[in-house]
């Protein structure tokens, strides 16, 4: 991790890919940090997500790009665990190694997009994230999750769990909330292709990791 825990304020857990990391993250999580009132938020670079591709990047070189685009926040800390692991990246063995590690009391926050919210009955052990965490949807400003376009068991929970924002400060896990972000027409996806046409990164993702893709030769 790029930094030593400080305080036992709500921590933020943002996971995925970052194949490579991009504004568009560093915006969520930031934004995430204000809206929840978060002390901090941890990036988990994923080492072999088991519901995508192959990454493009190795997981080392996808820690490294994390670490080197949140070093000058010092509210952003990056967690190296699931890259070391000689397993596949499941959040629910995340999530109970982290509340191992911060004991029962700390507030864990898991951050989601809407897509990712919606396809959590294809998770592991996807009904027992509240036994750990908190969920944090980030919306696009005014949408709200339909429960028209859920899983009924999905629409249940969502009813069941939903609470403002505050309620993550109360407890160390079990509530649903939602948070507004205007999001970044960036992807990773776009920033592989653009690469791979010899095009410029230059301002969707940071200059660290574009120097990073360069020295490294990435994505070609």
């Amino acid at each position: 991790m790029n930094r030593p825990e400080r305080t036992d304020g709500p921590l933020g857990l943002f996971g995925g890919t970052f194949d490579p990391i991009h504004y568009g993250h560093l915006r969520l999580a930031e934004t995430a940090r204000e809206a929840l009132a978060l002390d901090r938020v941890r990036f988990l670079p994923a080492g072999q997500p088991p519901h995508r591709a192959t990454p493009g990047a190795s997981g080392l070189d996808r820690l490294a790009m994390a670490r080197l685009a949140t070093a000058d926040n010092p509210a952003f800390e990056v967690d190296s665990a699931e890259v070391d692991a000689a397993q596949a990246s499941f959040t629910i063995l995340t999530l109970e190694r982290l509340r191992a590690e911060l004991g029962p009391t700390r507030p864990l926050v898991l951050l989601l997009g809407v897509d990712a919210f919606l396809g959590l009955p294809t998770w592991r052990r996807w009904t027992e994230l509240f036994d750990f965490a908190h969920l944090a949807v980030a919306n696009r400003p005014g949408y709200s999750l339909d429960a028209a376009r859920m899983p009924a068991e999905l629409a249940r929970l969502r009813n069941a769990r939903q609470a403002p924002a505050y309620a993550l400060q109360e407890a160390p896990n079990g509530t649903l909330v939602q948070f507004d972000m205007t999001p970044l027409a960036i992807s990773a996806t776009d920033i592989r292709g653009r690469r791979t046409h010899g095009q410029s990164l230059r301002y969707l993702l940071p200059a660290q990791v574009v120097d990073y893709i360069s020295r490294h030769q990435l994505y070609i």
